[in-house]
């Protein structure tokens, strides 16, 4: 059932709007490290640090989604909106320092998002958990893919060429708040729940191990996509690919996994429980990131499979959110500890990725452990994908 505060069709736009923002922001600069170290300085090592700071911004600000219960959800997400907007604009601005500063503050904004969409869907469609969890997945992911895309050829036709093809993305969050201010204003604050009420967690999420193998899943497939993003375009060039290769290879990625966002809701509807669908997902990655090691020349195939792997684990990692949960404050609890650990795992992979390429001048350690990883992460989604609750 909708929010009573909701405004219908406004309510839905601006919904997918703050969707929309959750992944264009930081998707636009992986293809643009080559010209970022080029212009700014930048070591591998410190390309690795900025595609690792939204991580652990999204790790250290997840818990300020808290501030949902107190001040509204609805109130929190604008909050965070403005953060992306400032954050993207700040970012554009000439220096290193802008640059760390405001991939800082937008990637607190998201990490808001990040966080209190995935209660939102419970608390406003219990009933459709999968189907608005992947229409939002689709929002944020058509958005990620088509700045992964643009990039490099916005810096040709945008004034300041990286700084305009990267703050030119706060227009979007500008438009997301002016779309969602209405129904953040009608909105209030959740009551306190009463005494007897089944809204409260029934226990810690922090002592479920099934909490702990939802949280690994979605750390781990987090880590592989944003090594990905970060990495595989620099790892291209140094094959032979021209500059805009990547970017285009990193759109096809994430067509790809928006197409096989569709088809996961009516597998969900179908199958008993996600084992194999989450354990699958992972495998396609392990395979697909080994491949493009092997055969960087098949790289439009390899980044298919990764596309499709990606787009099935980053779907179920979110219905887990809601799907292991038994109500929206328990969906809630669980997505700040999936999503604030979780994207600490995460963190770790741009820059030990980078750190390692620079330590043994190969690609060949940083793929063979992302692999590995990516292995360890199907497991987990075999045992987060059981049908059963915290």
């Amino acid at each position: 059932m909708m929010n009573k505060n909701a405004h219908g069709a406004l309510y839905l736009a601006g919904f997918f709007l703050i969707a929309a923002n959750l992944r264009g922001a930081i998707t636009c600069v992986g293809p643009l490290i080559p010209t970022l170290r080029a212009t700014l300085g930048l070591t591998a090592t410190g390309a690795g640090a900025l595609n690792t700071l939204p991580l652990l911004a999204f790790a250290a600000f997840s818990p300020l989604a808290l501030f949902g219960r107190r001040f509204g959800i609805e109130r929190t997400l604008l909050a965070g909106l403005a953060c992306v907007a400032l954050g993207t604009l700040a970012r554009s601005l000439d220096g290193v320092a802008t640059l760390f500063a405001g991939t800082l503050l937008l990637s607190a904004g998201i990490g808001l998002g990040n966080v209190l969409l995935p209660s939102l869907i419970k608390r406003d469609f219990p009933l459709h958990v999968p189907n608005m969890t992947t229409a939002y997945s689709v929002a944020f992911g058509l958005a990620a893919s088509i700045a992964s895309g643009v990039a490099v050829p916005l810096t040709l036709v945008l004034p300041g060429g990286w700084r305009g093809a990267m703050g030119c993305w706060a227009l979007l969050a500008v438009i997301g708040l002016l779309v969602w201010l209405p129904t953040a204003r009608a909105a209030r604050p959740d009551p306190p729940a009463a005494p007897d009420s089944p809204e409260p967690p029934r226990r810690p999420v922090w002592r479920s191990p099934l909490a702990w193998q939802v949280t690994g899943f979605m750390g781990l497939q987090s880590l592989g996509f944003y090594v990905s993003i970060g990495w595989f375009p620099s790892y291209l060039q140094d094959r032979g690919f021209p500059p805009s290769s990547g970017g285009w290879l990193l759109m096809l990625l994430q067509v790809v996994s928006l197409g096989v966002g569709f088809l996961i809701p009516p597998l969900v509807r179908r199958a008993r429980d996600q084992r194999w669908l989450a354990f699958g997902g992972a495998s396609l990655m392990a395979l697909a990131t080994v491949g493009l090691l092997w055969t960087p020349r098949a790289a439009v195939l390899w980044f298919a499979l990764l596309g499709a792997g990606s787009g099935a684990s980053i779907i179920l990692a979110l219905m887990f959110l809601g799907l292991r949960a038994n109500n929206h404050a328990e969906a809630a609890a669980l997505s700040t500890m999936a999503q604030s650990v979780g994207y600490l795992i995460a963190a770790a992979g741009p820059f030990a990725f980078g750190a390692a390429h620079d330590l043994t001048g190969s690609w060949d350690a940083p793929f063979f452990a992302l692999g590995g990883l990516a292995l360890t992460q199907a497991v987990l989604g075999y045992r987060a994908g059981q049908a059963r609750t915290l």
